[in-house]
């Protein structure tokens, strides 16, 4: 079943984002879904908000989210981005592209 996932993290800031993303793809940044560290995103969308920064993405399954958030917790701790729980639906529809 199809996912999104939404976080909003107090505090965050464009620069951890981007420190963040590096860690995670070894330098190269965040481009494509392949650049993610396990299969099954379909998209990825993120910017400043109100209290911090915020990130919308869709999943194939809770599971392939799952495994995304045993990689995400250590590199979230080690750019000082406080954790948060991610809002989770279930999706009726996705387009891209």
């Amino acid at each position: 079943m199809t996912i999104i996932i939404t976080f909003d993290f107090p505090g965050a800031t464009q620069a951890q984002y981007d420190q963040l993303t590096d860690r995670m793809t070894g330098g190269r940044g965040l481009e494509k879904a392949s650049d993610w560290p396990v299969p099954g995103l379909i998209s990825h969308a993120t910017g400043p908000s109100p209290t911090g920064w915020f990130v919308t993405d869709v999943w194939e399954s809770e599971d392939a989210f799952r495994q995304f958030g045993e990689k995400l917790a250590p590199m979230l701790r080690e750019v000082g981005i406080p954790e948060t729980q991610p809002t989770i639906y279930q999706a009726h529809k996705v387009v891209t592209g």
